[in-house]
């Protein structure tokens, strides 16, 4: 079983949100049988430290961008701590399907406490996520999603950047991966931290984190998808987009108090939010088909 090895700096990051998530969630004796999205954005079960994000990451601006239902079946893609999953569980369990991937089963080091720390906090609270759906996904070579044409709703948040870096072809078969699953019709919505436009998107990556907008819209496509939409929801000027982003909130990794302060006012990287569809029989390209 092969486990994927994460760069240094974004394994720390990661630990952090992930000691951030308590075990079981707060309040939930409350949540309505269907709730909104705004009631799940402000729902009292999340972890306090995910809502404090809430003012750079807009998650109800970005998720009515990706049209999200409740009837739907959505798949999010390396879940981490769960951020997103305490919202799309709740809104989804009464009428929807949440599909998260999770890594193989028998996974080791970062990859093996990262599975069993998101497991533990889906059987913590089954009010919240009992009808949650848990697949292994370990790109390039376990991708499968579900079956194909079956889902409405395929989203990843700052994760492609490290697909790109693995420079194995996992980015590829995530995108693949994403087109296979999705009905026609159906969106796969990518977010990731932004690097200078045009710049060379495998360097950007490795260096800085980042990848360039037009280097993940040229994937989509080549991947057969359609660019439905851009949001400039999670902008921030004030990021240049020539730091690494483990510099930035909330990691701010290896900084002196001097560089602290002077991020802290920059605040969290500027994303890009990006909605590609699946198109329809019949509709035109300008990739070819992923699956």
């Amino acid at each position: 079983m092969r486990t994927r090895i994460f760069p240094a700096a974004f394994a720390v990051a990661a630990l952090a949100l992930l000691a951030a998530t308590p075990a079981t969630a707060a309040g939930n004796s409350n949540i309505p049988s269907q709730p909104t999205l705004k009631q799940v954005v402000n729902g009292s079960w999340r972890t306090p430290a995910f809502v404090q994000r809430d003012r750079y990451r807009h998650p109800l601006e970005v998720l009515q961008f990706f049209g999200i239902q409740p009837g739907m079946t959505v798949v999010e893609l390396a879940p981490a701590g769960g951020w997103w999953t305490e919202m799309l569980a709740p809104y989804l369990k009464a009428e929807g399907h949440l599909i998260e991937t999770v890594p193989p089963e028998g996974s080791k080091g970062f990859m093996g406490r990262m599975r069993s720390r998101f497991l533990a906090k889906l059987e913590a609270s089954p009010e919240l996520y009992s009808k949650v759906t848990t697949v292994p996904f370990d790109p390039p070579a376990t991708v499968m999603l579900g079956p194909p044409n079956s889902a409405d709703l395929v989203m990843t948040f700052r994760n492609l950047h490290d697909w790109v870096n693995a420079d194995d072809g996992s980015a590829q078969a995530v995108f693949e991966a994403a087109y296979r699953v999705l009905k026609p019709g159906g969106v796969f919505g990518v977010t990731d931290h932004r690097a200078m436009p045009f710049a060379n998107g495998r360097e950007a990556s490795k260096k800085l984190h980042r990848l360039p907008e037009d280097f993940v819209i040229q994937m989509g496509l080549d991947a057969g998808f359609q660019l439905a939409g851009v949001s400039q929801v999670n902008a921030n000027p004030k990021d240049p987009m020539t730091i690494n982003i483990h510099h930035l909130p909330p990691n701010l990794a290896h900084d002196t108090p001097a560089e602290k302060k002077k991020y802290l006012a920059i605040g969290e990287s500027d994303v890009f939010v990006l909605k590609f569809v699946k198109p329809k029989a019949g509709a035109a390209t300008s990739g070819s088909a992923g699956g």
